[in-house]
């Protein structure tokens, strides 16, 4: 039986050596060691070594061997390892994911699968079954719901170290400028990251503190993740956390809104309802008087004022306190 296991994991461990030697540029066995470890595959440079040297004798592998550290990669005209190959709908679906995801996935699990990526890219770029996967990055398309910017530019290391703190539940040190332009240097205690349209934010607690703060991922001038770990606290959820409108700039305080909305603008509330108690009315001049529980929140203050003057009426109620906002009634 340990025999059976051996064999089994060396053609495992073989397989996933094969699967990540790229075909037009050179990988050295400390990379190849790197992407494992991130993988969750744990062999020494020496064991990937002499592995590479026995597959180059079955395989076309060729090792260059100019300058160190020695480099291995496909022969040219190789068809690579053929049995790994993805199909033309894996490979749509991995560039896809590669796209939506490069910037929720730790670093170290994107450099992990950047193999993959390769040849998902090559297979539907040279394939000629690949046409209609070819075709369909042409035919959808993730749109801006707001007016689009071009996202801001972060330091270099700075989101591999968030993530890699993040993923392994270590402290962070970061030297960061807020909004004014106020810089402080603090350890942190990285807890969720967020996409909000181009942006990215952490979501941490300073040491010392134990409510949350929300970072933006550009203003952080550089970040190192320490070797110090933390217990994560069972009291945050950051679902919860979005829940309460906190990437809203909102303070999670829930309120009643009331308002009416002239019947032609009022079609997005009818698909798109704001909550899941929202109740509609239809008044005697045909305007259409709303009522929902949401979030109080500058985020809110500003979707209502995309209405312009068609909205009107509009109160909070808060605790059976409401408050009534100057509308556009005459």
């Amino acid at each position: 039986m340990p025999k059976r296991t051996n064999s089994v994991d060396t053609t495992f461990f073989s397989l996933e050596l094969l699967r990540r030697i790229p075909g037009n540029q050179r990988i050295t066995a400390h990379e190849l060691h790197q992407q494992l470890l991130d993988a969750g595959i744990e062999r020494n440079v020496r064991t990937i070594q002499r592995q590479l040297e026995r597959l180059s004798q079955h395989f076309d592998l060729e090792c260059d061997d100019r300058s160190r550290p020695y480099g291995w990669r496909w022969r040219v005209g190789s068809r690579g390892l053929s049995l790994a190959q993805l199909s033309p709908a894996e490979s749509l679906l991995m560039q896809m994911a590669q796209a939506q995801l490069k910037h929720l996935l730790p670093a170290h699990l994107m450099a992990s699968f950047s193999p993959f990526f390769s040849q998902a890219g090559h297979t539907l770029s040279h394939s000629g079954q690949a046409q209609r996967e070819r075709e369909w990055s042409q035919k959808v398309r993730v749109v801006a719901a707001s007016q689009p910017l071009l996202p801001p530019v972060i330091q270099e290391g700075v989101f591999d170290a968030v993530s890699e703190a993040l993923y392994h539940n270590r402290w962070l040190n970061i030297d960061y400028s807020n909004a004014h332009g106020t810089r402080r240097q603090a350890e942190v205690m990285p807890l969720g990251l967020a996409q909000q349209g181009s942006r990215l934010y952490l979501v941490c607690r300073f040491k010392g503190y134990d409510n949350e703060r929300s970072l933006a991922l550009n203003r952080i001038t550089s970040a190192v993740c320490s070797t110090f770990h933390f217990s994560r606290p069972a009291d945050f959820n950051l679902k919860r956390y979005d829940d309460d409108g906190r990437f809203g700039f909102g303070e999670g305080r829930s309120i009643r809104i009331y308002f009416t909305l002239e019947t032609a603008r009022a079609q997005l509330l009818l698909e798109s309802p704001l909550s899941a108690d929202q109740q509609v009315s239809e008044l005697e001049d045909g305007r259409l008087h709303f009522s929902a529980t949401v979030i109080d929140s500058p985020m809110l203050d500003g979707f209502l004022a995309t209405f312009g003057s068609t909205i009107s009426n509009i109160k909070r109620e808060t605790n059976n306190v409401s408050t009534e906002q100057e509308n556009n009634d005459e």
